[in-house]
C-alpha cells in the first residue's frame, strides 16, 4: 500500500504554520536539550550589514522550520534561524517538530530522506516558495572534511566560528533569495502595485 503525501497547498500550509510554536515554546518542549540551543544562540550575532538586509524585507514570508530539539545540526542552525527572524518584521517563523507533523516532512523528503532542520518558505498567502534543508554548503565542506578526510568529529564536538559564520551568512542569503523571489514576482507586484 503506498503512503498518502500530502499536497503542499496554501491551505495545508496555513494550518501547519498556525500550528507552529515561536521559538522559546519549541525550546520549553525539551528544556533538557534547550541549554544547548540557548549556548549556540549567544554565539550567533548579525552583524551591521547583515542586520540592515534583514530590516529592509519588504514582503512577508512565512516561514515553517521542521525540527528535532534532538539534532545536531538543529542545535547548530535553528538559533540563526531565530536571529535572522528577530531581525526582520516580514519573516514570521513557526517551529514543528518533524516527528510529530510526519505528512509534512515526507512531503518535503530531500533525497528520500527526513532532513531537519528543513526551512519551507510561503509567500504572505502561504503559496510555495521554496524548501531548503537541513545543512549549507559551508557545513557539508566541514562534514566532508571531517568525514572523509583523515579525521572524523566526535558527535556534540564544538562548532568553529569560522563554519558557524559561514553558515549563518548562507541561511541569510537564503531568506534573501526568497525575499527578491518574492518582490519581483509579478503576481504580488500586480497584487501591491509595486
Amino acid at each position: 500500500m503506498k503512503a498518502r503525501t500530502m499536497t503542499l497547498d496554501p491551505d495545508q500550509l496555513r494550518r501547519e504554520h498556525e500550528q507552529g510554536d515561536d521559538y522559546q515554546t519549541y525550546l520549553s518542549s525539551d528544556s533538557g536539550r534547550a541549554a544547548q540551543w540557548q549556548a549556540i544562540h549567544e554565539r550567533v550575532a548579525l552583524d551591521e550589514r547583515q542586520t540592515a538586509l534583514l530590516e529592509g524585507f519588504t514582503r512577508t514570508m512565512n516561514v515553517l522550520c521542521l525540527s528535532g530539539i534532538w539534532c545536531g545540526d538543529c542545535v547548530a542552525q535553528g538559533p540563526m534561524f531565530d536571529r535572522i527572524a528577530q531581525a526582520s518584521e516580514r519573516i514570521n517563523l513557526r517551529w514543528l517538530d518533524r516527528d510529530e507533523h510526519r505528512e509534512l516532512a515526507d512531503a518535503v523528503r530531500i533525497n528520500a530522506g527526513l532532513r531537519v532542520p528543513t526551512l519551507i518558505f510561503c509567500s504572505e498567502d502561504y503559496e510555495l516558495v521554496s524548501y531548503l534543508g537541513d545543512r549549507t554548503l559551508s557545513r557539508y565542506r566541514s562534514m566532508a572534511a571531517q568525514q572523509v578526510g583523515a579525521s572524523c568529529q566526535l558527535p556534540g564536538a564544538e562548532v568553529p566560528e569560522d563554519e558557524l559564520s559561514a553558515t549563518l551568512q548562507e541561511w541569510i542569503n537564503e531568506f534573501e533569495r526568497v525575499q527578491l523571489l518574492l518582490r519581483l514576482s509579478p503576481r504580488l507586484r500586480q497584487k501591491h502595485g509595486d
